[in-house]
């Protein structure tokens, strides 16, 4: 089990700003130095300069001290120079990323965004340079971790390979405004069990263990009513169930195959008629919790559904989502996950709010010895690695908080839980 690492986006360690903060303040610190550099200096002349005064003091060492400051100047105002261009290439990368998903829909925005990056070229044309370097080492690299290490008679793992080896991780990508073409097979929804929670979820990994349990759920939706009349819902949506193509089971390799292709699926439409039934309405927040094929459904959603999805939390999911700027998407993925790996290693720079991010380490294998379902795509293996990104202290988890302090706030809290089956087309 390696180390966790946050990223602010897939080739960007830390976002543009903090790094110019950070920039900013070693050029004060260098301020003080290049003062206490001239200080020492000043101390040695006077001390050479004045009679006698030189038997009573290490000129040598003074002088020594006074090198010192300069070399730890130097060093600084370096230092500070090159986080600020690197600041700069992390902010090209994510121009460049936001141009790219605004050419489908707000071509204009778009352009907008390559004038600013031209604009930053003319300034430094290391910029580029750097960037360039940056997206080429990403995406040497995004597939790290992703040796097969299950039987290849496995259904999951061939579809992976083969979706790698054909370059389809293309699609691991669901753009702004993608919504899933055709019609899905016909389901039914009904609901398997009901609850009154006394409390909300409080951290990503306890919002990971609310999936539902009922026997044969898929989808679990809870309801926050608040004091002020306002109403938001959280889904809970499971990964696959079964690898069978087609059948009564709509979370199979037949749903995902179709969603990652770009088509409806039934767990799709199962997971809207699901939310439906729980009263949720056009337009109305529905925040998702989501775990593998479901991380699909979540990214489709955000992008295609008439739900106003300002947060979702996915795990291992096979695709990324490019949401607007005032949506928050927090990715888990494990480099060891194949399922996590369709995705393409998520986007190069960032998406949605600010408060967005990816958390990625190596999976812990387990007693499942690294076999699907088991392993590095395990459930299990996704709320641990929750728990260390909640114990991280990293600013952008805090961040998070305001999310569950909402929550908190609600009066009531209705859960409900559905199961979903397809059924023969009645035409």
């Amino acid at each position: 089990m390696s180390g966790l690492s946050i990223d602010h986006g897939g080739a960007i360690s830390v976002d543009p700003d903090a790094l110019r903060v950070a920039a900013r303040r070693m050029d004060a610190v260098a301020s003080r130095l290049d003062e206490a550099a001239a200080a020492v200096r000043e101390a040695h002349r006077v001390v050479v300069d004045t009679p006698g005064f030189s038997a009573y003091v290490d000129t040598v060492a003074l002088w020594t001290a006074g090198d010192g400051v300069t070399r730890l100047l130097d060093e600084c105002r370096e230092t500070a120079e090159s986080t600020m261009l690197m600041a700069d290439a992390y902010e090209y990368v994510e121009l460049a990323t936001r141009a790219e998903a605004l050419a489908l829909t707000d071509e204009a925005a778009a352009q907008e965004l390559r004038r600013r990056m031209e604009s930053m070229v003319l300034a430094d044309p290391r910029v580029a340079e750097t960037a360039a370097e940056l997206l080429r080492t990403w995406r040497a690299h995004r597939f790290d971790g992703l040796e097969p290490a299950y039987p290849a008679d496995l259904v999951f793992g061939p579809l992976v390979w083969a979706a790698a080896g054909l370059g389809l991780t293309a699609l691991g990508t669901v753009r702004p405004g993608a919504a899933l073409s055709g019609a899905s097979d016909p389901v039914r929804v009904a609901p398997v069990a009901t609850s009154t929670p006394t409390a909300p979820p409080t951290s990503i990994a306890t919002s990971l263990t609310r999936m539902p349990t009922a026997p044969g759920a898929q989808v679990a939706v809870e309801k926050y009513s608040f004091a002020d009349g306002r109403t938001k819902f959280v889904a809970y949506l499971a990964g696959t169930r079964s690898i069978a193509v087609g059948g009564s089971e709509p979370w199979d390799m037949k749903s995902n195959v179709e969603m990652y292709s770009g088509s409806m699926s039934a767990s799709y439409q199962a997971t809207v008629d699901a939310l439906t039934a729980a009263g949720a309405e056009p337009g109305d927040e529905v925040d998702v919790v989501a775990y593998s094929q479901a991380g699909m459904i979540s990214s489709y959603l955000s992008t295609g559904s008439e739900f106003d999805v300002q947060m979702q939390i996915t795990a291992g999911s096979p695709t990324q989502a490019m949401p607007d700027e005032d949506q928050t998407v927090i990715r888990l993925a494990h480099t060891d996950d194949p399922v996590a790996g369709l995705s393409g290693g998520g986007t190069a720079g960032g998406v949605g709010s600010s408060l967005s991010f990816s958390a990625t380490r190596e999976g812990d294998a387990g007693p499942g010895g690294g076999l699907w379902p088991l392993g590095a795509h395990s459930l299990e293996s996704y709320i641990e690695t929750a728990e260390m990104l909640e114990a991280s202290g990293d600013p952008r988890v805090e961040a998070v908080g305001t999310f569950w302090d909402d929550l908190a706030r609600a009066e009531t809290i209705e859960r409900t839980e559905y199961r979903a089956e397809r059924i023969e087309d009645p035409r």
